[in-house]
């Protein structure tokens, strides 16, 4: 895997690299075939300039960023990752998300793919092709989503950040298939202006790269604040793996790293307990009546479907016309039982630093599986609600998550999700890197 940000960026400050360079060798691996589908629109030219335009000394120096379809660009529409807005009115103005990047000297190299209107995490895409995962070219891997081209550019090297978004695990659940970080802030902290939405309530603006110092960077730039990492060891937090829920159905293949990973990090003096958190039961009931994607969805997306519902992915469709059947007493009662569930697990996490689970229960699918067509509708819901089951646990919690790699060299891909409630942003990216620091040192 390329270098990341962080190293690149010293070697600008040093000399013995430039923008321009590094740009073409973006630009090289974003025409490549493992770029495949990853670009709706390639940006390459506008790219060029920004890199010949930054300094080494801005924190992104001219270094590529992506950005994911939803995001608004000046002068161009918004898609989403659909053909039905594919002619929509440009926009006026970049989104903030957009703007600081670029502000910060990032050099914009294209909008990525992304599951239509960012409501799957399994990252298929019938209008403009599916980008494979980056871990296994050969077998055709799904690459998740719903942020799937944002991933695929910065494991193939194409970009340094891949700015997306999650509403229910659409950053972390392609970082974890495709063995990169993908950090879920807290959502209060980066605006969502600009972003076409899926979730009014639960969408989260923010990004994935290739290490966690850069996972902070990127966090401090769209949110315009500093993190407060701080240097202490591994032994210094407690933490706490929750049993509940986040294993069952788990594959071999992520229990086995799951596992391995505890012992690394108990060996490296980690203090972590095993709890129990019976809230997440009430999660079911609290959903039953369809939760806030599928409504909030479809309050946008009504008048939409009405004219040209045919040309949308049936199985994106499907999921949003289940949000026509909520009552306003439903929804509303899902808002107040949301507020208490989270009041009762902010109880129950107050005694630790971060959880620790595995990001997805599996490995990535091959794309065969859940490839566009009918008859392969069952096993896409089917892997689509295990992709989404326990980094949406977050999103309903209005908390933040980090996933980062624990597979050893030669697995598949396997993500640990380190997690926490709202505004414990700082502590998880400690946590983060002094994991991330102790895999490495093993791996």
């Amino acid at each position: 895997m390329r270098p990341d940000l962080h190293a690149t960026r010293l070697s600008l400050l040093a000399g013995a690299s430039d923008a321009r360079t590094e740009m073409e060798h973006s630009i090289t691996a974003a025409t490549s075939a493992a770029c495949a589908h990853v670009f709706t629109r390639p940006l390459f030219d506008e790219a060029r300039q920004a890199a010949a335009a930054a300094e080494p000394v801005q924190r992104l120096a001219g270094l590529a960023f992506s950005a994911k379809d939803l995001f608004d660009l000046a002068g161009q529409p918004t898609p989403a990752g659909s053909v039905v807005l594919a002619h929509a009115p440009s926009a006026r103005a970049d989104a903030p998300a957009v703007a600081r990047l670029r502000a910060a000297g990032g050099a914009l190299i294209g909008r990525t793919n992304m599951t239509e209107f960012a409501f799957s995490g399994v990252g298929v895409n019938p209008h403009h092709g599916t980008p494979v995962n980056s871990c296994d070219p050969a077998a055709q891997r799904i690459p998740g989503g719903s942020s799937s081209g944002a991933a695929i550019s910065v494991a193939s090297g194409a970009a340094f950040i891949g700015l997306g978004s999650d509403t229910g695990g659409s950053i972390r659940i392609p970082a974890a298939l495709n063995g990169i970080v993908g950090f879920k802030n807290t959502a209060r902290l980066v605006p969502t202006d600009g972003a076409l939405p899926l979730s009014t309530t639960l969408d989260t603006v923010c990004a994935m790269t290739r290490s966690v110092r850069d996972a902070i960077t990127a966090h401090e730039i769209l949110a315009a604040r500093r993190v407060t990492a701080g240097t202490a060891p591994l032994s210094a937090y407690r933490l706490a793996v929750v049993k509940d829920m986040f294993f069952d159905e788990i594959e071999p293949a992520v229990a086995h790293a799951f596992d391995r990973t505890m012992r690394t990090l108990r060996a490296a003096g980690a203090r972590i307990d095993e709890i129990a958190l019976p809230e997440l039961a009430d999660l079911r009931s609290i959903n039953a009546t369809g939760g806030f994607s599928a409504a909030e969805a479809y309050a946008w997306h009504r008048l939409l479907l009405e004219r040209s519902g045919a040309g949308y992915d049936p199985r994106v469709a499907q999921r949003i016309l289940k949000g026509a059947t909520m009552k306003a007493h439903e929804y509303i009662e899902l808002v107040r039982a949301r507020r208490d569930w989270i009041t009762r697990m902010e109880a129950a996490l107050a005694p630790f630093d971060a959880l620790l689970s595995p990001t997805v229960p599996l490995v990535a699918p091959r794309l065969a599986e859940v490839a566009p067509g009918a008859e392969r509708d069952e096993a896409f819901f089917r892997i689509n609600t295990l992709l989404l089951r326990n980094p949406s646990v977050v999103n309903m919690l209005d908390g933040c998550a980090l996933s980062l790699p624990c597979h050893a060299e030669g697995e598949l891909p396997v993500g640990l999700m380190l997690w926490h409630a709202a505004l414990h942003d700082d502590a998880v990216l400690a946590v983060a890197l002094q994991v991330e620091r102790e895999l490495q040192a093993t791996h």
